[in-house]
Order: structure tokens, then C-alpha cells, then sequence
């Protein structure tokens, strides 16, 4: 605080002009101490003071009302990201889906059923989210982590989560029909209930899964699975899997007659 400052009576004139060495220093000097007076006499002004106190509260109430309003300005930013998950629905493309559904994740906000079908979402990090009947069908989340996520009844078909991250993901009742997942991780992951008919599982890593309860394996790719459990491989190709390295061979294995 400077207003409310006790101040000194400033020297006489004289005293400031003996200071100047030069004559062309005499004007700024004169500004000097003409304004040191005007300081001497606002300073004890009591409503320029009053007018600092009043400045000085008006910074406190705005941090406090930053504080109070802080809900509301979250409400706003989900409303917001919402507003962008729900326009692009349906439509191809990103359209901004990334980081609304991201900064949804990551406020703990439920994404319980969101349409996500047909969009671009290489990359998206939705890990530890509730995702639960959301669906993803021909959605393109490659490279994208889910781990720890919560996708019991979620629709994947036909998605493409090659080199996705699903460890310790809960998929029990999922959909992942025609789901290319060359190359994921489903370390730990509940596969209990799942469909991976004609699901492309070549080269994922499928340590420690719960594989016993998996719904459907007719026609999926099993071919270069890492770190599955014993016994898997026979079981799986005893479900109708296959295990064929070549594309095409395999394409022409799975279309439809």
C-alpha cells in the first residue's frame, strides 16, 4: 500500500535547483519536486485511501468468488465437451472428440454409453473411464489405451484397436465381431462373455486373461498370440479359431458367402 503512506514535507525549491549541475537539468528537477508535493498532499487525502482499502477488497472477493464459482465453471466445461461428443455423433473424423471425451475421463466424469461409432480416435487415452454399452462399432482407435476401463457390454464391432492398450480391462459381455486387435494388449483383461468372432487377435498379448468364458472364437485369427495361458491355442481353435498368417488367406477365409 503506497496512498495510505506517511509521507515527509518535501525540501523548498532552492534546495532541488542547487542539485541541478546543469541548467538544462533545472526543468526535470522542477517536475521532481512538484510532484513530490502533489504526493505530499494526496497522501493525506482519507478518501484516496479509502479508495486503496476498497481496491484491496475487491481483489479478495474476486479470489473468493473464483473459488465459489469453480463448480460451475466445471459444469460449463462438461457441458461444452459434451456439446462436442454428441454433434460429431455419428459423423467420421474427429471432430474435437479427443480431447472432450479425454478431459471427461479425466474429471471422472461417466461416458456410459457414448456413441462413438464410425470415428477417428487414433490415440484416444481413456484409461481407468467407465465405458460400459458405449459403442464403438468401425470406430478407428488405433494405438488408443483403455486400461483398467470398464467396457462390460460395449459394442467393438468391426473396430480397429490394433496396437491398443486393454490390460486389466474389464470387456465382459463385449462385442468385439470383425475387431482388428493385431497387435493389442489384453494383459488381465476379463474377456468373460466376449464375441470375437472373426476377430483378428494375431500377435496380441494375452497374459494372465480370463479366457474361459469367452462367448465366440469362430473364425478369429489366433495366429502369433503372445504369453497366452496353457492350453489356450487348442481351446481357442476348438471354438472355430484359425491360425493363418497371410491376410488374404485369411480374408478369403472370412467373407461372407
Amino acid at each position: 500500500m503506497f496512498i495510505s503512506t506517511e509521507r515527509r514535507r518535501p525540501d523548498p525549491w532552492s534546495h532541488y535547483q542547487a542539485q541541478a549541475r546543469q541548467p538544462i537539468l533545472i526543468p526535470l528537477h522542477w517536475l521532481e519536486w512538484a510532484c513530490r508535493w502533489l504526493a505530499y498532499w494526496l497522501s493525506g487525502w482519507a478518501f484516496l485511501e479509502v479508495l486503496e482499502y476498497v481496491g484491496t477488497l475487491s481483489i479478495f472477493f474476486a479470489v473468493v468468488s473464483y473459488f465459489a464459482e469453480s463448480g460451475d465453471r466445471l459444469k460449463q466445461k462438461h457441458y461444452q465437451a459434451w456439446q462436442v461428443i454428441n454433434t460429431a455423433q455419428g459423423k467420421g473424423g474427429a471432430g474435437g472428440r479427443i480431447d472432450a471425451l479425454e478431459e471427461l475421463n479425466k474429471d471422472g466424469v461417466l461416458l456410459v454409453g457414448v456413441d462413438l461409432s464410425g470415428a477417428f480416435l487414433q490415440n484416444l487415452d481413456l484409461m481407468g473411464g467407465n465405458l460400459a454399452r458405449a459403442d464403438f462399432s468401425s470406430a478407428d482407435v488405433r494405438g488408443g489405451s483403455f486400461n483398467a476401463a470398464n467396457l462390460e457390454f460395449a459394442n467393438l464391432t468391426s473396430a480397429n484397436v490394433r496396437n491398443g492398450s486393454l490390460q486389466k480391462a474389464d470387456l465382459r459381455n463385449a462385442t468385439l465381431h470383425d475387431a482388428d486387435l493385431n497387435g493389442a494388449n489384453l494383459r488381465d483383461a476379463d474377456l468373460a462373455g466376449v464375441d470375437f468372432s472373426k476377430a483378428d487377435l494375431r500377435n496380441t498379448d494375452l497374459q494372465n486373461i480370463k479366457w474361459s468364458g469367452i462367448a465366440d472364437l469362430k473364425l478369429a485369427n489366433i495366429f502369433g498370440v503372445k504369453n497366452a495361458p496353457a492350453d489356450f491355442d487348442h481351446w481357442a481353435l476348438e471354438k472355430g479359431a484359425v491360425s493363418i498368417e497371410s491376410d488374404a488367406d485369411w480374408s478369403k477365409m472370412t467373407e461372407t458367402p
